[in-house]
């Protein structure tokens, strides 16, 4: 009888992705802010909306929006991008029209909301929230 193992088997010289190098960050970086920067304004929130699920401050925003940041994200921050990236391409793959983008700022009555936009939801619940975000979309494109 074979066992079953705990998750997937990495190859020898592999290493699991956790942004906690310095390097990975600064590599990471740079695409990582032209994507959230592309999310935010495809979903239509405001600087602050976009600085808050990023986690960083609306001066240092405005300085990415105009190329004149050139700074590496922290892991928390690199985190908040995969997750943000991870439920704008869910939405893609779930709605084939502009409802994708609408999605995130309508009043949700889905239980991870509590009738608040997904955009409020994630800001006001941080990155366990936009985790559970991707979560949910994923399952309902699952069909859960």
């Amino acid at each position: 009888m074979a066992l079953a193992t705990a998750g997937p088997t990495l190859a020898p010289n592999s290493t699991v992705q956790t942004f906690a190098d310095e390097a990975d960050r600064r590599r990471l970086t740079n695409a990582a802010v032209k994507a959230v920067l592309r999310v935010i304004d495809a979903w239509g929130a405001s600087n602050a909306e976009g600085a808050a699920l990023l986690g960083v401050s609306e001066s240092t925003w405005d300085r990415m929006k105009a190329g004149r940041w050139d700074g590496s994200l922290s892991q928390d921050q690199l985190t908040r991008a995969s997750a943000l990236i991870g439920v704008f391409k869910g939405l893609h793959l779930l709605f084939a029209d502009a409802m994708a983008d609408r999605w995130p700022g309508l009043a949700n009555r889905g239980p991870i909301f509590d009738r608040l936009t997904p955009i409020r939801a994630m800001i006001e619940g941080g990155i366990p929230r936009m985790i559970e975000t991707r979560q949910y979309i994923d399952a309902l494109r699952g069909g859960l």
